[in-house]
């Protein structure tokens, strides 16, 4: 059995492991620096301000104001606060992570089509647009096939509906929120740059700490309370604050912010090498995601007539660690959403490999996956052809 540091693995949007400098940035307040920041003396009010600054660096990285940020335990609460905000009608594409279309069907809502590289097109947004829609949701990066979605372009049709509603004396509001768990340390997240009114983010995608998040909110969308109790972030979400995870949370942000443009290049380069390794390997093979809009760590590759599940587990005994779509929904035994919704056939939805790379990632350790994958995939065929 391969052993755990041998492991090659390929499912850094599952998972990341916990950064060496986020450890660090940790361990104090995880020890000696252990008081309840709500407390009055002056050990409990050091550890106030540290997780106050800790606040602000998650502000500073991603364009926001101190207030704008209410620390969360992670993506699916940030998200859960974002919907349960807002009383009516919602717009979502069909594409977006179990936690958005679970909120979105708690209200009146719109699941709007893409195309069959996974782009939703700011016209579609537009038309399924009605006088009560009060929120949009568009995720920066989808999880599975890696498409990054034109969020300024649809950010100016909400800001155009936003105008036209105040031109005409209408009050209800309309926001544009963004899940870009997945995008973080990849592409931009700069939030004036992207033009959203909401932001989701998630610690545990950009080698921090896990059950962290955040949801950014400009200072003019007014949320409502979900977890009540003491009153910690503005009322919001009650609860003791986890200083470590805060902490650990902005240096893996600012981290990411920092080394995105040479991390993205660096990723580009060992996902294009496998992908063409792979594909001069199986001609037949089907990559799913925009060629050019797409996360630079994902590769997702469909491979005919093959049971990826089988694979996954036949690559697990040679060490090579692969998913086959959301981790959250890999043990729920149906076919992807997304790949249904691109239009992908069943017989070629049911052989696709998720194959995310990330820190962990070299030039050697990738070329060597690239063997065993093909390797593993060639001696399943040639299984079957028996």
């Amino acid at each position: 059995m391969t052993s755990e540091r041998d492991f090659i693995y390929l499912d850094h949007a599952a998972a990341t492991p916990l950064d060496a400098r986020v450890r660090e940035a940790m361990a104090p307040f995880e020890s000696d620096r252990f008081f309840n920041p709500s407390s009055p003396y002056a050990p409990a009010v050091a550890v106030r301000r540290a997780f106050e600054q800790a606040r602000a660096d998650l502000a500073h990285a991603i364009g926001g104001k101190p207030a704008e940020v209410v620390i969360t335990a992670g993506a699916t609460e940030s998200i859960n606060l974002a919907f349960g905000s807002f009383a009516g009608h919602v717009v979502v594409p069909e594409i977006e992570h179990a936690s958005v279309l679970a909120c979105a069907a708690t209200h009146d809502h719109t699941f709007v089509r893409v195309n069959k590289h996974g782009l939703v097109s700011p016209d579609d947004i537009a038309a399924a647009i009605r006088p009560d829609t009060e929120l949009v949701s568009v995720g920066l990066a989808n999880n599975e096939i890696g498409t990054v979605q034109p969020l300024r372009a649809i950010s100016e049709v909400v800001r155009a509906e936003r105008v036209r509603r105040l031109r005409d004396g209408v009050t209800t509001p309309i926001v544009l929120h963004t899940d870009a768990s997945q995008g973080a340390g990849q592409v931009n997240t700069d939030t004036a740059t992207l033009g959203v009114d909401l932001m989701t983010l998630n610690a545990a995608k950009i080698y921090g700490p896990k059950q962290v998040g955040l949801l950014w909110a400009h200072r003019e969308v007014r949320l409502a309370p979900r977890v009540l109790g003491g009153g910690q972030e503005r009322g919001l979400r009650s609860g003791t604050e986890n200083v470590a995870g805060t902490i650990g949370f902005a240096r893996a942000l600012a981290l990411a912010v920092a080394d995105r443009k040479h991390e993205a290049d660096r990723l580009a380069a060992l996902r294009n090498a496998l992908q063409r390794a792979l594909c001069a390997a199986f001609p037949e093979a089907v990559v799913s995601g925009h060629k050019k809009h797409r996360l630079p760590g994902s590769l997702h590759i469909a491979f005919p007539g093959i049971d990826a599940e089988r694979i996954v587990f036949k690559l697990e005994d040679v060490g090579v660690l692969v998913g086959t779509g959301a981790a959250c929904a890999a043990n729920k035994d149906t076919r992807s959403h997304v790949l249904t919704a691109i239009g992908m056939p069943p017989e070629l939805a049911d052989g696709s490999l998720r194959l995310t790379l990330g820190h962990l990632s070299t030039e050697e350790n990738t070329a060597r996956a690239a063997r065993l994958i093909i390797e593993v995939v060639r001696g399943e065929y040639e299984r079957m052809a028996r």
